[in-house]
Parts: C-alpha cells; structure tokens; sequence
C-alpha cells in the first residue's frame, strides 16, 4: 500500500469498536451463565479468532447483524475440552487472555497463531498460570505452538505481575476465575482496568486498593458471572490513527466521535496536547463504565518535542509508533523511555519504526528501551521509503499516515496485517481525503 501528501482532511472518522474491551466481553461472555448481548463489537480478524476460541471451548457465539453478537455461557469452570487446535491468528491478547481462562479448567487445548505470534514469547503468561498448577509445554523459549494442561483443583495466589502488562494481569484474573478462595495481583504501575471493570459488571467480587507497593486488585474465586448487555466504546487505538493523519496534514480538521477515554489509555492524547497539538475533548460522558468523548483534531504546524514519562507508557503502549510518525513533524527531540514492551509486540516495534524513519529521512535514537525521534518540523520529512510492516498492523498504518504530510510518497510492503485491528481503516481515511492506494501490479 502507498500514501501521499494529501489535502486537508475533513469529516467524522468513525473508528471500529475497542479491540481490548471486545475480546473481554467474548471471553467474559462465555464465563456467563446466560446469554451475553455485544453492541459495536471490532469484527477484525484478532477479535473474530477469539469469537471462534469461545466456541471451541462450548459456548454458543453468533453474529445477529453489524457489530450485534450475543454469546452463550458455559459459566466459570465450564469450559469444554476443544476438539482441535485453537488458532488466535495474530493476536497477542487473545491467546494470552484465552490461556488464562482455560488453565484453571481440567481440560487441555493446544494454541497457535500466525508467523509474528508464533515468535512472541509467553512465559510471561504460562510462568504465572503454573501457580494455579497449569502446566504449559511449547517450543524453546517459551513460544508456540504449545499446549496447556489446565489444573484439576486450583486455589488461590498471589502474584505480583514484573513487568506493566495488563495481558499478564488479565490472564491471572481470569484463571483466578476458577480458582477457591482469594487471588492478589499486584501491578507497580497501574495498566489498562477494563478487566476488573468487566468483571464487577459481570458480577464478580473484586475490588481495588492503592499501595505503597501499588495497584492490588483482590479477586474472590468461583462466582457465578451474570450475562450482561456491553456496548462497546470506539478504540482509542485505532482513533490514534485519523487524529495524528489531521494533526500532520495541512488544512485538516477531523471529528472522531465515541472514544473510550478510560484514563488507562489515554496516554497518547495527553502527550499530543503537551506537544501543542489542537486536539479537543467535546461532549464528555460516560457509557457502560467507561469515559467517553468526541475527539476533535486540527491541524497543528506548531508541535514541539516533548519526553514522554515512563510512568506513561502502560497506557499507551500500542501509540508509540504513529506517536513517532507525529514527532518527525514537530521541532526537536522527542524521548521515550520505558517502552522495552515495545520490542515484544507483533513486531520489534523500537526497531521497526526506527528503520523506516531513518529511511524516510528522519534521524532517530535508540536503546533497548527507549527511543528518541529528533523532529524536522512540517514540511521537513522527506519520506520517499518502502519500509516492511513485519506483519505488524501498527506499524503498517503509521507509514501510511506519515506519507500523508511527507514531500514523497511513502509504501508498506504489505498492508494486509491492518485488517487485524483496522478492517475499515484504508476506506475511512480515503473518505476523509487521504491520498491511499494499493499499490500492486
């Protein structure tokens, strides 16, 4: 796929529904005990592979229109044994959040993915889940294929997760799920919550204290999870990608309506504002327990670099790259610390974007966790690069929306990776003006 400098953009970007929470209602849904209706639910491939999990393991999943689903519960503990192998396609949080809710379960399931998930390692999953007395048996260092033998009598544990990581956290509480008497997960710093708040909705006894050592969320095993109808808010991770396209692109101004602002998430938004971005919160509310907003962005020849915190980085982890993409277009340096998570995605994201900037003509800093971007202001981006996606959905967007505002064209050398989190994404942002095009023979 190709983009080019493109006229101002203009509209409502209505993005697809939040991926996180997505596969949460499909997964909490199943741990129901009754039937589970989902309104704006993402149907990209990584949310549609868990739909596909949650039957394998019994639970009835069907689709009743556009974004309408409704799931079926086999209740905590009622997970069937799968009659074939679970494929989470390239999902990261799927197969990671599926594993936590199986492994307190007296079944086995076995779990692959795509090339990139394949490479990503899960020890950071299954070393937990062994404390419930999961066993896990996969490819050196951790890696899938590989094969989950769930517990057959599983207590309670305490857990302090070692690195930010609300997949770790989330695994542990759903396979505390299943498990007698009170589980402790403690996080030094505080990640996405839209676990524990699906969990209270759902009914479960948890509850959240603040600590000298952290965030401690206390979770009550073996309840009966009540079906729940979820709206589900606009990805803020996915409006990341219109509104930083508006904030670079000359004459642009973008509405993003319905953007779950949870402020686990928001971390991108408060950096591009700090960065002197024209980007506006209009008709703040709240909908099924999470913040929500229009997202107004203009565009914004005036960013300055900033260094973003380290304490930042759990809630917007996912940002970092079109963050990059953002910072070439303002004056000087931007530094971010603290992201060595970045090196573990569906992509070693530091070096990926590092490498298509540089190409582009940007110059840019690195260690093994953190990154800086020394910024050439608008109009200063040379671009003109086909730089490789690595089968990784974001960073195939990111230098789609950088040759949006670049002097040459930027290309990806496959853009199919976006469908996993994006499916609409190429027909949205050429319906608000940006120049993109497949660019095959």
């Amino acid at each position: 796929m190709m983009s080019r400098k493109s006229a101002g953009l203009s509209g409502e970007a209505h993005v697809p529904g939040d991926k996180s929470i997505s596969h949460r209602a499909l997964i909490l849904g199943a741990l129901s005990v009754g039937e589970t209706r989902i309104e704006g639910l993402l149907e990209g491939q990584d949310v549609l592979d868990t739909g596909r999990a949650m039957r394998a393991f019994g639970a009835e999943v069907t689709q009743t229109g556009p974004g309408s689903w409704r799931v079926h519960g086999v209740g905590v503990g009622g997970f069937a044994e799968p009659g074939g192998v679970i494929d989470c396609g390239n999902s990261g949080t799927g197969v990671r959040l599926i594993m936590g809710a199986m492994a307190t379960c007296p079944i086995t399931a076995t779990f692959t993915g795509d090339a990139s998930l394949n490479s990503r390692p899960m020890a950071r999953v299954t070393d937990p889940l062994a404390l419930f007395g999961a066993r896990a048996v996969g490819r050196a260092g951790g890696r899938l294929p590989m094969t989950i033998v769930g517990a057959r009598e599983a207590f309670g544990i305490t857990y302090t997760v070692p690195v930010p990581s609300a997949q770790v956290k989330s695994a542990v509480l759903l396979a505390a799920l299943n498990a007698r008497g009170e589980t402790r997960v403690t996080e030094a710093e505080a990640t996405r919550d839209h676990t524990e708040r699906m969990l209270a909705g759902f009914g479960a006894e948890i509850e959240t204290e603040v600590t000298e050592a952290g965030r401690v969320i206390i979770l009550q095993g073996q309840p009966e999870l009540k079906p729940q109808d979820i709206t589900v808010p606009r990805d803020p991770s996915s409006a990341a990608f219109p509104v930083c396209a508006a904030l670079i692109t000359e004459g642009s101004d973008v509405l993003v309506p319905n953007i779950g602002l949870n402020a686990t998430r928001a971390g991108l938004f408060t950096t591009l504002r700090e960065m002197g971005a024209d980007l506006t919160y209009e008709n703040m509310r709240e909908e099924g327990g999470e913040p929500v907003a229009d997202l107004r962005a203009k565009f914004s020849p005036g960013l300055k670099g900033v260094e973003v915190p380290p304490a930042r980085a759990a809630s917007m982890i996912d940002e970092y790259p079109v963050l990059s993409v953002v910072a070439s277009f303002a004056e000087g340096r931007t530094e971010m610390r603290g992201v060595k998570e970045l090196r573990v995605k569906e992509s070693d994201r530091i070096d990926a974007m590092a490498q298509g900037l540089r190409a582009a003509g940007v110059d840019v800093d690195e260690g093994e966790d953190w990154w800086a971007v020394e910024g050439r202001g608008h109009g200063g981006v040379t671009g003109g690069a086909t730089v490789e996606s690595r089968l990784d959905h974001r960073i195939a967007m990111s230098f789609l929306v950088m040759g949006l505002a670049s002097e040459a064209p930027m290309q990806v050398d496959d853009g199919g990776p976006i469908a996993t989190s994006f499916p609409i994404f190429e027909d949205l942002m050429t319906g608000l003006g940006a120049q993109i095009e497949r660019a095959g023979p």
